[in-house]
């Protein structure tokens, strides 16, 4: 409403002009002048002074943080500096394995729930971290550099005391007791740039959490913002709740992060963040997600390799501002792949990890189908944009290939603003919100029948998707579902869709018949009678993808 709404006054049009009348007074009569002397001889009524608004320790550092950061997009961007000596800057990866920090030593350790330990500086890890701790009492501390804190074993011996005091550290890590009361559990670990990593409890590492993503797949090069300083608030005896915040800092944008870390069966994280502009942004990624897809059952790039699939999640999930559900089923491309599902305002999308049956896998140390997905939820108001997919080739599963991560419409400008506040939830295979019918299983294979004359080009695909739902048990095989398919290029045909044995899972095939090169977005999903029942199953495929 226009701070003008409040005032009134009375307008009247005269011909071509315009009149303000201000309305007579009335005689005052003289009961009425009675009462306003009255009135007058009364003691003036003394108001108390509004109280000023008093700030929590919490509230103050994030006022503070915020205002480091808009301070420092103002200025140029400063690389930081490295003071590690060089033997802990060029160690080798075996040496800072055989670093470990000292349980004993955690922050917090017997007076929370919650304990923190620390990662050390060097190797991989050259730029240094501050950590702070904040306490309501004692207010706030800077973390030196402890040797005591940290056990050197085998070829990291002659490394011990060579780190300076006020070197910093490479990151954290949170415990808390998820399981069992007995025993402090790896919730949340800040390690590398602006990455974190989320768990409950039966999960494992896999997925990681940024801060946020600059440029990813542009041909200028991604740029990596990093989380230069903390500020832990220490955590109650009782708590529940981990609350922290980061200054981010980059050539291109700074940023104010607060973290509410809240450890459950599914792990969640709230985040608020406000980040500047430094400089033209040309694409910006918030709320990113980083995983790894090497091999699937959709896959046709084949390894030599027992493991039927190897991934950290086979597939990103969009609820749009429309309430659809979209499942972009994961490939691990001979190229790279830019695709993206646009959006105003999304209720959340995640990367996740839908199969999490061993015989999938087969593989008892990565234990893949223990991996968690990652799903993100605005707690603001995000605008128009899109979901961004980038697939990178790989061959090796120790890369992480596979980012996502929502790009706003509006570009940002050098000295602009934002904030975007969501919530990062971890997700055992699918969500629980999703309640219509989910693939569960997708299939890509040479659409030639078995000793077929005149067999068609390798680049025709039979297609196999199958979605499965509990109350798909309860339907006949005279009920007959509709598959509604479309194609950005290309044709198909012999679509149809069949009850499999299980009762419960419909598979949907068709023969996919590309015109060219150009890669194929197709759209697929299921209704009974004029309702939707299932998820849209959309993916991307091209002729050069083929052996």
């Amino acid at each position: 409403m226009s701070r003008l709404a409040g005032l009134v006054c009375l307008v009247v049009s005269v011909g071509a002009s315009t009149q303000v009348q201000t309305p007579v007074q009335e005689p005052v009569n003289k009961k009425e002048q009675q009462r306003q002397q009255n009135a007058a001889e009364q003691p003036a009524v003394v108001k108390e002074p509004v109280p000023a608004v008093v700030k929590t320790s919490e509230e103050r550092v994030f006022d503070l943080v915020t205002e480091q950061a808009k301070s420092l997009a103002e200025k140029p961007y400063a690389q930081p500096k490295q003071n590690l000596p060089a033997e802990l800057a060029d160690m080798n990866y075996q040496q800072y394995r055989a670093i470990r920090f000292n349980p004993q030593q955690a922050q917090w350790k017997d007076k929370a729930k919650f304990e923190m330990q620390l990662f050390h500086p060097g190797f991989l890890y050259r730029t240094p971290v501050e950590i702070k701790v904040v306490d309501e009492n004692s207010g706030t501390k800077n973390m030196l550099f402890e040797t005591d804190r940290f056990i050197y074993e085998k070829d990291a011996a002659p490394l011990k005391g060579l780190v300076p005091k006020d070197a910093g550290f490479a990151g954290f890590r949170v415990h808390y007791p998820l399981k069992t009361t007995d025993y402090k559990d790896e919730v949340a670990v800040f390690l590398g740039a602006s990455y974190f990593r989320l768990i409950g409890p039966g999960q494992i590492f896999g997925i990681s959490a940024r801060g946020l993503a600059i440029d990813t797949a542009e041909a200028s090069g991604e740029e990596f913002p990093a989380f230069s300083k903390f500020w832990m608030i220490e955590p109650g005896a009782e708590d529940s709740k981990l609350v922290f915040y980061a200054l981010l800092d980059s050539k291109s944008v700074t940023g104010a992060y607060r973290f509410e870390l809240v450890p459950g069966l599914n792990t969640v994280m709230h985040v608020q963040s406000t980040v500047f502009a430094r400089e033209d942004v040309k694409k910006l990624g918030v709320a990113p997600l980083t995983s790894m897809y090497l091999s699937g059952e959709n896959a046709t790039r084949k390894f030599d390799d027992f493991r039927p699939e190897v991934h950290d999640s086979d597939g990103l999930s969009m609820h749009t501002s429309s309430g659809e559900w979209i499942w972009r089923s994961l490939n691990n491309p001979k190229g790279l792949r830019v695709t993206s599902l646009q959006d105003e305002q999304p209720k959340g999308f995640g990367l996740l990890q839908r199969d999490q049956n061993f015989t999938s896998y087969q593989d008892t140390e990565a234990n893949y189908h223990a991996r968690p997905g990652m799903w993100i939820t605005p707690d603001n108001q995000w605008g128009k944009g899109r979901v961004e997919l980038v697939e990178i080739p790989t061959n090796s599963e120790t890369n992480d290939n596979i980012v996502s991560y929502w790009v706003p419409e509006e570009p940002f400008k050098k000295g602009e603003m934002r904030k975007f506040d969501y919530t990062v939830k971890t997700v055992n295979g699918a969500l629980n919100e999703d309640v219509t019918a989910r693939v569960t299983r997708v299939f890509n294979s040479w659409a030639a029948l078995p000793g077929q004359d005149n067999a068609p080009d390798k680049s025709e695909r039979q297609m196999i998707v199958d979605f499965s739902a509990q109350a798909f048990a309860h339907l006949g095989q005279s009920i007959r579902l509709t598959p509604h398919l479309s194609l950005s290029s290309g044709k198909f045909k012999d679509l149809e869709v069949v009850q499999l044995p299980d009762k419960k899972t419909w598979r949907a095939k068709f023969k996919l018949m590309p015109e060219n090169d150009e890669a194929i977005d197709m759209r697929l999903f299921l209704t009974l009678g004029d309702e939707p029942i299932s998820e849209v199953w959309n993916y991307v495929w091209s002729s050069n993808e083929v052996e």
